[in-house]
């Protein structure tokens, strides 16, 4: 006998109707060995997925129709793939005692609910029943237990792999030249507004006079970054306004800019550093990297655990 080790796991949420009510008391999404996928299930998955798409794409309905689409057909598959685990956990020899399933319920419910009554109202406002949110439990476990066993405990991220795809996408982990600057932001009446551009002279000229640049834009500034004396930290040129963007490339560090009109805004910089375009050290990446292979993986062992259940198990899926 095959047991497990004590795992919770929520139930999946509800909302409102995608099919009509015809197609779901008769339709037939899929049959996995001796077990039915109807429409109705294939809903229940695909509504919360439904919901946001519904928001998401508003004025798009072809667009809306092709996403939803495939919002189905995702949850009819994961559908399919919980039917493949239960059913292989069924014939495996797998034992799963009554009284476990109670231990794992009791928790459920001092967790999520705090109390019997309180699991019973909320079942009631489900239209669900205590049986059926009991075998809804038992699954869902069953299913993390599998997955666990089959495809996430044989995932391994070595260093070598982690090095070689850093090697691999460097050009992805590239950042462009940086500068650390403060600015002082002068914002105009009007574009044609000269009083902005007379301030930004007058703060100029107390600045080669020795004025601190921080001070000034702590007292001058209009920008977010007043009260920390001015200061952007570091930014891409490159991904700055055009007209601040070519002050920010050529301006010599430590000297403070002509005032640069933008239009709408006069401006005062300083470059305090630069740093020429660099790949990411590998030491600040490598969990991003180890996350991305791990995510990777687990893909490639799923799809390679799911198509052995596949071949051995009865799958028929139906228009």
């Amino acid at each position: 006998m095959k047991r497990f080790p004590f795992i919770l796991v929520l139930a999946a949420a509800v909302g409102a109707p995608l099919f009509s009510r015809a197609e779901v008391a008769d339709g037939v999404k899929a049959v996995v060995a001796e077990r039915v996928i109807t429409f109705a299930e294939v809903e229940e998955i695909a509504r919360p997925a439904a919901d946001a798409l519904r928001r998401q794409y508003i004025g798009q309905p072809e667009l809306f129709q092709r996403k939803l689409k495939e919002a189905i057909d995702d949850s009819l598959e994961f559908l399919v793939q919980r039917s493949l685990i239960l059913h292989d956990f069924d014939v495996g020899g797998y034992r799963l005692p009554d009284s476990f399933i109670d231990q794992l319920m009791q928790e459920r419910i001092r967790e999520k609910f705090g109390d019997r009554v309180t699991l019973m109202k909320s079942l009631q406002q489900q239209g669900m029943t205590y049986e059926q949110f009991r075998k809804q439990i038992r699954e869902q476990f069953i299913e993390t237990q599998l997955r666990q066993q089959n495809v996430q405990r044989e995932i391994v991220v070595s260093p070598f792999k982690i090095q070689n795809y850093y090697n691999t996408h460097i050009d992805e982990f590239k950042i462009d030249d940086q500068v650390r600057l403060r600015m002082i932001v002068l914002g105009k009446i009007a574009e044609n507004d000269t009083n902005a551009m007379a301030t930004a002279r007058e703060i100029q000229a107390k600045l080669k006079e020795g004025a601190s640049f921080a001070e000034m834009a702590t007292l001058y500034s209009q920008g977010s970054q007043q009260h920390q004396g001015g200061d952007w930290g570091w930014v891409e040129p490159a991904k700055m306004r055009p007209e601040i963007a070519a002050a920010a490339t050529t301006l010599p560090v430590g000297q403070v800019s002509d005032p640069i009109d933008s239009g709408d805004t006069v401006y005062l910089m300083l470059i305090e550093e630069r740093k020429p375009s660099h790949a990411r050290p590998l030491a600040d990446i490598r969990s991003e990297i180890e996350k991305t292979l791990r995510a990777q993986q687990y893909a490639q062992l799923e799809k390679k655990w799911m198509d052995g259940l596949k071949r051995k198990t009865f799958v028929r899926y139906f228009e």
